[in-house]
């Protein structure tokens, strides 16, 4: 019986149908596995996961590897993005028994859930002979399984806790010259092939160049984003940004699509063009969002998790162009714009053409908005992409950031009343009577707990939407989310935020994970988010947690400051304040928001009271209760080192 057609994941729905009897990850699976004395297969993926779909097809569609699995084990399938307390622990499994890891993930457990054998995408001759042999070691030699898993299970638990550091300016200077070092001054970014965009590392050398006038920092970023924009990793037909490149030159990507991704990277040119004014990075940036507004957005307003780099069952074919294709489309204006986005007979991906400026000089002029569009219709037409329409706490979040900060960057209302949407949605749907979150919503149901990514990151997201409307219950929600943070995942004995809360399943590890990964670390935001509710607020419980929080990641910055861009990002914000605004009025006065536009007011934590808001906000920021709000007009408090100047009429 294949029990995930009573799933909502679309990642497990894909497997619905395969002839393995698959479970769920649950405490009855591997109930099962105790009863009928079988190991138990678990394969991790996600719905838009290239290779998951090619092992899905050769392995898990296939009969005789149905019957292995059906007859020896208890198969469970497992959606990363759903789960990925899950996904973590058994991930660290893989990179300790083989030094790399991926997805799909593919991991062999004896009932008690420990790990015995692990690895990633296996053909099906591999598979069928994996399963052949660990079944016949499960009967004949048991014990070394037995003994294997207690040893990686100890090994695991064994967590080297990182030594407190103290935050230091010096810190986060040696964080961005390490960073410095491995700058790939010709095509951008911070490694060789693959690449990925980790726009988290970028924004922390944003805002390191704007308090230290670092002009390499800067520069590092503007031509990281310029070679992204120029390469195929950008769609140049549609907007948005493909997971990553698979060469150096950000040239032919991975061509999935991730929310994650999206807001990350729209928030980093948002960032750049607020400091820099270049046409191109606003224009990277709307096309980001419009992106995920079109093709993204469950018409509830929340957003959804991603888009598959498959169609009819190929890699990237609904992307690419031949310049015939491109002739029936365009006509007479088809030879300029083959010229110009690379379109070639030869083409650049397996005989056609990702669209590309990456060898045009004039790359920065507008782009020929027309023919795009036509290009874009004509694409739709070819076929529909799959979309993993699951709902996540955690990636939501990100987006509510970036779609505030451009809101209020752009003077865009349309990003904030999205954003603004948004949030209502996860309050309505994925937030419950306590509340507490939950991790993801699909097809009309909430479910699985929520854990430190998806309070971390909403209310990071939060944050930003209260700083572009001053609307008072943001702050209030992120108030509240950082109270959970603190009560159900902060480790007492050792600091940090664990990854998933006390009173949750528990799973055989529970390991803090202070380092970023293709997302910032949830530890690094919740930093943020800590830092500045103790700036907006005044409150002493949260300026001591975040001090709390920044000792504990400042020791693994400090061994490998590559892998803690977000903790830097943080930290330069907390070590650089760059103030407080206290504004108080009989309502928000509108000559606030281009103030707040200004570049140089990028690091500024801005308060707004009101009359009608006033009580509530005491409650939050008692300090404000010194501010009265004026008859008429508005009163300027800046703030700096917990001491406020004499309030001005005007800024």
């Amino acid at each position: 019986m294949n029990r995930l057609q009573y799933e909502k994941s679309p990642y497990l729905l894909q497997h619905a149908e395969n002839p393995v009897d698959w479970w769920a990850w649950g405490t009855e699976v591997f109930e099962a596995a105790r009863r009928q004395d079988k190991p138990v297969f678990l394969s991790i993926g996600y719905a838009t996961c290239h290779w998951c779909h090619v092992m899905a097809h050769e392995s898990f569609e296939s009969d005789d590897v149905a019957e292995a699995l059906n007859r020896d084990f208890l198969s469970v399938k497992v959606d990363r993005e759903e789960r990925p307390d899950v996904d973590a622990v058994y991930m660290e499994a893989c990179l300790a028994m083989t030094g790399s890891g991926g997805w799909p993930l593919t991991v062999l457990l004896t009932p008690d859930q420990k790990p015995f054998w692990a690895g990633t995408y296996l053909p099906k001759a591999q598979l069928l002979s994996l399963l052949e042999h660990a079944a016949e070691l499960w009967r004949n030699s048991r014990s070394r399984i037995l003994y294997a898993g207690e040893q990686l299970t100890a090994h695991l638990r064994e967590e080297a806790q990182p030594r407190p550091g103290r935050p230091s300016r010096d810190l986060v200077k040696a964080g961005a010259a390490a960073f410095s070092r491995s700058f790939d001054a010709q095509w951008g970014g911070f490694s060789g092939a693959p690449k990925f965009p980790s726009a988290h590392n970028l924004l922390f050398l944003l805002r390191y160049a704007d308090v230290t006038g670092d002009a390499h920092a800067r520069q590092m970023v503007e031509h990281s984003l310029a070679c992204m924009a120029r390469g195929g990793i950008f769609d140049h037909v549609g907007g948005g940004f493909s997971r990553y490149s698979t060469d150096r030159r950000w040239l032919v990507p991975h061509f999935e699509k991730t929310l994650y991704d999206n807001a990350l990277l729209a928030l980093a040119y948002t960032e750049a063009w607020r400091r820099r004014k270049r046409a191109w990075q606003r224009s990277v940036a709307q096309r980001t969002l419009d992106y995920v507004l079109r093709e993204l957005t469950d018409p509830a307003g929340g957003f959804l998790s991603g888009q598959d780099a498959d169609s009819d069952g190929v890699e990237g074919k609904y992307y690419v162009f031949t310049p015939d294709e491109i002739k029936q489309v365009l006509g007479a204006d088809a030879e300029a714009f083959c010229k110009r986005y690379g379109i070639t007979a030869g083409g650049n991906f397996h005989g056609k053409s990702i669209p590309n400026l990456v060898d045009t000089p004039d790359w920065e002029t507008a782009p020929p908005e027309e023919r795009l569009n036509k290009l874009y219709e004509a694409r739709n037409a070819r076929t529909t992409l799959r979309r993993d329409d699951k709902v996540l706490a955690a990636w939501n979040g990100l987006m509510l950031a970036a779609l505030a900060r451009a809101g209020l960057v752009f003077d865009e209302p349309r990003y904030t009343r999205a954003a603004e949407k948004a949030a209502a949605f996860l309050r309505q749907h994925l937030t419950d009577t306590q509340g507490r979150l939950f991790a993801r919503w699909c097809g009309g149901e909430a479910a699985h707990s929520g854990k430190l990514d998806d309070y971390s990151f909403l209310a990071w997201g939060l944050l930003e939407l209260y700083g572009a409307t001053f609307h008072l219950p943001y702050l209030e929600d992120a108030c509240r989310l950082a109270d959970c943070l603190l009560e159900l995942f902060w480790d007492p004995a050792h600091g940090g935020f664990f990854p998933y809360a006390l009173d949750d399943e528990p799973l055989i590890l529970r390991k803090k994970a202070p380092y970023d990964g293709a997302m910032p670390s949830g530890n690094a935001v919740a930093a943020l988010v800590l830092s500045r509710l103790g700036r907006l607020t005044g409150v002493q419980k949260w300026r001591d947690a975040a001090t709390r929080q920044f000792r504990y990641l400042s020791g693994a910055a400090q061994e490998t400051p590559l892998g803690h861009g977000f903790t830097l990002f943080a930290m330069t914000e907390a070590l650089w304040p760059a103030g407080e605004l206290v504004c108080a009025a009989r309502e928000t006065p509108a000559a606030l928001f281009p103030f707040l536009r200004e570049p140089a007011q990028a690091g500024l934590a801005a308060v707004v009271k009101t009359e009608s808001n006033a009580r509530r906000l005491a409650v939050l920021a008692p300090f404000t209760a010194d501010y009265p709000v004026p008859e008429s007009g508005a009163r300027y408090y800046l703030c700096r080192d917990g001491s406020c100047q004499r309030g001005i009429d005007t800024i």
